[in-house]
């Protein structure tokens, strides 16, 4: 029998020096590859790891099960393990806006969005009128997120905007993240016109407060319930069973993991298309800033940078970088990412050409993070001299976790000049991102992973969050 623990009921049996152990399997349905882990659930060893292209022109079923030939092939146990998986499969989770305020819906709906694993593909503000739900509706969100108001305060623009999506006859799920005091009257007018809705407590309850959490789990709710069944990926109804959340959510709660091992941690995943930064820090109740803020910091935040990445983007990674100064050969990297946005799936050939693709990389990471963190000048007022501040402090982060193929797939040592390029020019110019921060690489794709096992089996996340900083139990 597998060894006793609340896996017990759940994962397959495997076999490590002669001990029979439960494993778990972790998928992560990615928009390029199907990546596979499985593991230990009671140490969080790293048992075997597989990754497929995602099969998406057939069934992305397919993909996993060619990626659980290979697992079952280093363990047997893998058979019968309990499978865990995350997606961001046929274009992730689409999020469309809806609230008062252009600054405050903008900036909450957008934090909101993409703490929950989504990207924001339209934010309408000043209510949603006839005009402005056919524009929503072009730019075909998965999730529409309406929010508006503090508590207690006004409620005529969130309300009409719930009137006017019964009156069209909204189909896609609605996220209700608004003056609470509203909720039962937007309840009544989306439920008299079958509206699917969810209700959250409000994401800005008054001014300088940020409360995300309700209205990010509320997501993920409509996610599993609406989205991932809604995408047509598979004809086997255990894909949506498997699928437990949005992969960069579960990539998030996986820093979570990291953070409470490691202190505040950043994780910077350099993609084809985006570059994605992932935070989790203790913020300072001290930073008189915050209260100037109308939407506050939050101590786990996620952003997304759609003109950063290696291949479909490499061209604006190129503009960037010249703009902040960071480019010398302008021309010359230009043209190599003109090369590579014609064909995302070049691979370099030669060493000129794997230097371009470092500094398209050094460059997008460099870029995210100073997007991601804020940044301190010194201003000149009527009472002198004063140090402003804006965005999130990441100076003390303690640990900086580098993902993406370009690390991954390159030695170690170019994978440390790229993420140790992020420090380039960072004090004379007030950027607040990490200065002495330990760095290392999720070399085997596991962060996901780790937030897959988070909730259910903390231990084996912790295990396996340890394997990334290189402490932890070692895997084939």
């Amino acid at each position: 029998m597998c060894a006793a623990g609340g896996w017990d009921r759940l994962a397959g049996c495997g076999w490590r020096g002669g001990v029979s152990v439960a494993l778990v399997v972790a998928v992560d349905f990615g928009s390029t590859f199907t990546k596979a882990v499985a593991v230990d659930s009671g140490s969080g060893e790293l048992v075997a790891r597989a990754e497929h292209r995602t099969t998406i022109d057939t069934d992305v079923m397919d993909g996993w099960q060619a990626c659980r030939a290979v697992l079952e092939a280093a363990d047997r146990g893998v058979r019968n393990a309990e499978v865990l998986a995350c997606s961001s499969a046929g274009g992730g989770l689409r999020i469309g806006v809806v609230g008062n305020e252009e600054l405050v819906t903008a900036e909450a709906g957008k934090r909101v969005a993409l703490s929950s694993g989504g990207r924001v593909v339209a934010v309408v503000s000043g209510g949603l009128s006839a005009a402005s739900q056919k524009e929503l509706r072009k730019d075909r969100p998965d999730v529409v997120l309406l929010l508006g108001g503090t508590d207690g305060g006004n409620s005529a623009v969130l309300l009409k905007a719930a009137e006017t999506l019964a009156k069209y006859k909204w189909r896609k799920p609605v996220v209700v993240a608004g003056n609470i005091e509203a909720q039962t009257e937007i309840t009544e007018t989306l439920t008299a016109a079958d509206v699917p809705h969810v209700l959250a407590e409000n994401v800005v309850p008054e001014i300088g407060v940020f409360a995300p959490d309700s209205a990010r789990a509320a997501i993920r709710e409509m996610f599993l319930e609406h989205v991932i069944g809604g995408k047509n990926l598979s004809r086997d109804p255990s894909f949506a069973r498997m699928v437990r959340a949005a992969t960069p959510d579960v990539v998030l709660r996986g820093v979570e993991v990291l953070a409470a091992l490691h202190g505040d941690v950043a994780v910077v995943d350099i993609g084809g298309a985006t570059t994605d930064v992932h935070s989790v820090i203790e913020l300072d109740p001290e930073d008189a800033n915050l209260g100037r803020e109308v939407v506050a910091p939050h101590p786990v935040t996620r952003t997304v940078e759609g003109d950063l990445g290696m291949r479909w983007s490499a061209v604006p990674v190129v503009a960037a970088g010249a703009e902040a100064g960071l480019i010398a050969n302008a021309d010359e990297v230009h043209a190599a990412a003109e090369r590579r946005r014609a064909d995302p799936s070049y691979l370099p050939d030669s060493g000129r050409e794997a230097s371009y693709d470092e500094t398209l990389a050094s460059v997008a990471a460099t870029v995210a993070l100073r997007r991601h963190a804020g940044r301190q000048r010194i201003v000149f007022g009527p009472g002198g001299r004063v140090i402003e501040r804006s965005g999130k402090d990441l100076r003390e982060v303690d640990l900086l976790v580098g993902s993406g193929g370009v690390l991954r797939h390159n030695p170690p040592e170019v994978a440390a000049r790229i993420l140790g390029s992020i420090g380039t020019n960072a004090q004379e110019e007030g950027w607040l991102v990490p200065q002495r921060a330990e760095v290392c690489v999720d070399a085997d794709y596991v962060l996901a992973a780790v937030g897959l096992l988070a909730d259910d089996a903390p231990k084996a996340a912790e295990g396996l969050a340890a394997h990334i900083h290189g402490t932890g139990p070692s895997g084939h």
